[in-house]
């Protein structure tokens, strides 16, 4: 499956700048190495935001950051939505694909269904973006139902797939 496609389950995962790119940081770093990956130097101005991520001038990692509290707000209220067939929430169920937040605070997602025939395809894109556009910090939200990649557990996180007993 695409990156693209695949969302990180953990706010905690922050993008780690080398060469331009962002990337995960690598598990077991010390903390005084994990910081220095994290947090760019800001003489440097070379730094992009990951496309399949939050949107930031390349010259301001305040304003990287902030843009990324807010998708984590996003996140948590997307947390607060579930489907009604699966106790499970909509993002730990992998039906969000991708979420930019623009510097103006506009928010774009793009979901999934379970199913084309899911019982909530009429309804479930606008509850999305009604919770997302509650979130104090945003200025508004579109939701783009995608049905590429077709959904699959595979999506589904560690968390759910417990809740579930499916692992």
């Amino acid at each position: 499956m695409p990156d693209e496609y695949r969302y990180p389950h953990s706010l905690l995962s922050l993008p780690v700048v080398s060469d331009g790119a962002a990337s995960a940081a690598p598990h077991g770093a010390s903390p005084d190495q994990a910081t220095s990956t994290l947090i760019p130097s800001l003489a440097n101005d070379s730094v992009t935001a990951d496309s399949t991520t939050t949107a930031a001038p390349a010259h301001d990692p305040a304003r990287h950051i902030e843009l990324k509290l807010i998708e984590g707000k996003v996140i948590e209220a997307l947390r607060e939505i579930f489907d009604p067939e699966i106790p499970v929430n909509i993002y730990e169920l992998g039906l969000i694909y991708k979420i930019d937040v623009e510097p103006d605070h506009t928010v774009h997602i793009k979901m999934t269904l379970t199913a084309p025939a899911c019982p909530v395809a009429g309804s479930l894109p606008g509850e999305v973006e009604t919770r997302v556009q509650a979130v104090p910090e945003v200025k508004s939200a579109d939701v783009e139902l995608v049905w590429e990649p077709p959904w699959s557990r595979d999506l589904m996180s560690e968390a759910a797939l417990l809740t579930l007993g499916m692992l």
